[in-house]
């Protein structure tokens, strides 16, 4: 017997934004998870469980052709643990771009900074949620009908 989810819909991706070749994209996300790196550790303690503010994370979740570190579907936002291996990567620029274009948000994190400067990440990623971008389905609500919210005059 399967359970459903508490939340109608929540990790429900769009149509493309399932990872290509679903199957391989998805064992090689479980054996990502099963070797993380500390810092995605780190990061993935802070992310957990909706420790953070309330926020719903995942990790290691298959987005198109791509595997991103931390995703919250709710806020379109993926959060990034890079190493040296990203400095001025080309492909890194492009996979942003593709995530970007499917109205995600990137935050990208150096290593150095999860394992040395942990308050400084809680308050960008904190800044990051409360001020959701304006392709977010958080920024896209309708304006509230018959002008309510404004000021009588």
């Amino acid at each position: 017997m399967t359970i459903p989810s508490p939340l109608a819909g929540e990790g429900r991706l769009a149509e493309g934004e399932r990872g290509e070749g679903s199957a391989p994209l998805q064992k090689h996300a479980r054996i990502m998870r099963k070797s993380a790196t500390p810092a995605e550790q780190a990061l993935w303690y802070l992310l957990r469980d909706r420790r953070f503010s309330g926020h719903k994370f995942r990790r290691q979740v298959p987005i198109g052709p791509y595997i991103v570190d931390f995703l919250s579907y709710a806020d379109r936002m993926i959060v990034e643990a890079d190493g040296r291996q990203h400095t001025e990567n080309v492909r890194d620029e492009a996979r942003t771009r593709w995530l970007e274009a499917k109205g995600f948000r990137v935050l990208r994190f150096w290593n150095h900074e999860i394992l040395t400067q942990q308050e400084m990440v809680a308050e960008r990623l904190f800044l990051a949620l409360a001020n959701p971008s304006p392709r977010s389905p958080a920024a896209n609500r309708p304006s509230p009908a018959g002008g309510e919210g404004k000021e009588e005059q």
